[in-house]
């Protein structure tokens, strides 16, 4: 089991000004980041890359698709815009050495049509991912789909649509990921969630139901961390939470309010819960 946290808690563009922060965390125990990757800046993450290696800190990425460049569009020169920038992510994780890319990489975040997913728009996201992931492939990436909830996302809400839809797709460097805080919202049941995304889980995201510290909040810890020992997890458990650090992203979470009381407290007490949830 690797413990990670998602650099999103201080900011969406990590640079040489964060490589005091990436000793902390470090020191704190950590095995690893994960970095935003929003945009295109290949210099900058081969620097970033090389403080982490340095480190003996490894890496995974999280990016988004907007709706200029949507996988899923209707309209053609959209979803070439989208494989297009889903190639420069990865192009920017192999600069780092990121090992996954993850998020909602299936559609545009925030985008809504009204009503649910067409078959249509279930093919076009298969095969704009197919390609993607031939691409990812080549730079040894790992592609991660992550399902978001109703008010984020129509496209995959729930452990069973991401988990069918990447089998569907049939390729090796294209799997998904688990994450609390939406199954929170989303699953009727989590052990039943986690047993039917089993086989194409690669990475799992700790969040709390108010994004604030894991362990602190109202997500049943319990059956969860039960669920992926019974299915034999063995991968990242990467801390996702969100403050008022980043007014846009503070904006774009919903977080009005403070959830903790520092990011530091957030980050140790975070992973002394998941090592004693895991490891005890």
């Amino acid at each position: 089991m690797k413990y990670g946290l998602n650099m999103l808690l201080w900011t969406s563009d990590v640079n040489e000004s964060h490589f005091g922060l990436l000793e902390q965390i470090k020191g704190w125990g950590y095995d690893g980041v994960e970095l935003p990757v929003f945009e295109a800046d290949e210099k900058k993450f081969a620097q970033v890359g090389k403080k982490l290696s340095e480190l003996g800190l490894e890496s995974t990425a999280v990016t988004v698709c907007t709706p200029d460049e949507n996988p899923i569009s209707g309209d053609a020169k959209i979803r070439e815009a989208g494989l297009e920038r889903l190639k420069r992510m990865i192009d920017m994780c192999a600069a780092a050495g990121s090992t996954h890319l993850c998020g909602p990489i299936h559609s545009a975040l925030g985008e809504f049509s009204g009503a649910g997913r067409t078959a249509d728009e279930w093919n076009y996201g298969k095969e704009t991912l197919a390609k993607a992931a031939d691409y990812a492939q080549e730079h040894k990436v790992m592609l991660v789909c992550e399902y978001l909830n109703r008010f984020e996302c129509y496209f995959l809400n729930t452990a069973e649509d991401c988990s069918q839809f990447t089998r569907e797709v049939n390729h090796p460097y294209l799997k998904m990921m688990y994450d609390s805080f939406h199954a929170n919202i989303e699953e009727k049941s989590i052990t039943s969630a986690v047993k039917t995304c089993a086989d194409q889980m690669v990475h799992v995201h700790i969040s709390e139901n108010d994004r604030s510290t894991p362990g602190e909040g109202g997500v049943n810890w319990d059956e969860t961390f039960s669920a992926l020992k019974e299915v034999n997890y063995d991968g990242w458990l990467t801390i996702e939470a969100f403050g008022l650090a980043l007014p846009d992203l503070a904006a774009a979470t919903r977080i009005w309010r403070k959830m903790f009381p520092s990011e530091e407290h957030l980050a140790t007490k975070g992973l002394e819960f998941m090592k004693s949830r895991w490891e005890g």
